[in-house]
């Protein structure tokens, strides 16, 4: 399964639930989306408050999921192609330098 693919399971799921109706008590609107994405991040974070190790795997890959759904949901109403923003940003990313060695040899 393929990026679109999972995006238009995502989207069946959300249409099942009449998420996407005019009138739904759950908008799909980009500022909703990315509210509950940044949320469900969030919920990623707990999991490794006070340790480097997740301790619940199955919770850990539902908010992991979760993250994932959200995203993916938030490319696809904005007309974004995930596939395509990924793999340019990770060109760009190719490209760039994050630490900067000075001639004493600390980073900046």
């Amino acid at each position: 399964m393929d990026i679109k693919d999972l995006t238009d399971e995502m989207n069946r799921f959300v249409t099942s639930k009449g998420w996407y109706a005019n009138q739904s008590a759950r908008p799909q609107t980009p500022r909703n989306l990315a509210i509950s994405l940044s949320l469900e991040a969030a919920e990623v974070l707990e999991h490794l408050q006070w340790s480097d190790n997740v301790t619940d795997k199955d919770k850990f890959q539902g908010e992991l999921a979760d993250v994932a759904l959200y995203l993916l949901q938030l490319a696809s109403i904005t007309g974004i192609d995930l596939e395509t923003a990924v793999l340019q940003k990770l060109g760009t990313n190719y490209k760039r330098e994050w630490d900067e060695k000075p001639e004493n040899g600390e980073i900046k």
